[in-house]
């Protein structure tokens, strides 16, 4: 069976319920999608915490790097990816691991494997989609 992501409504409702947002491929370059979007993301209110085995214990965006989403010693909310779909599936163990509440899939990255692991320990998904994009589609007032 094929994964459907929710409709709007519900991902504002994600959104307007999330915290900290683990940035699974978090580059410390800023001409990259990556850090372009959760730069983005932090201007708009959310905490971001970067995770990227090459950048660990560096500071991107202000934040202390790390090398996995279990070595973050907080709550982690959502867990939004950019990293290639085959490794989509090992991320979604993990974020189910460290008890985030949703696994985020940016634009271009589909896991089925990843998207079942995720539900079926009762986490939300979005896949392919721009967590950029539908933050400023479904919260357009956020400061």
């Amino acid at each position: 069976m094929t994964y459907a992501n929710p409709d709007r409504d519900t991902i504002r409702q994600i959104l307007e319920q999330v915290g900290n947002i683990a940035v699974v491929g978090l580059s410390d370059k800023t001409d990259r999608t990556s850090y372009m979007v959760a730069a983005a993301m932090q201007s708009r209110g959310y905490r971001i915490i970067p995770v990227n085995p090459t950048a660990a214990g560096q500071t991107i965006l202000g934040e202390t790097c790390y090398a996995s989403l279990k070595e973050v010693p907080e709550p982690i909310d959502m867990v939004n990816v950019f990293r290639r779909s085959e490794f989509c599936a090992d991320v979604a163990r993990e974020a189910v691991e460290v008890k985030a509440s949703t696994l985020w899939l940016q634009q271009g990255i589909i896991s089925e494997e990843a998207a079942e692991i995720a539900t079926s320990h009762g986490m939300q998904v979005i896949m392919d989609r721009c967590i950029k994009v539908e933050e400023a589609i479904t919260r357009p007032n956020r400061p």
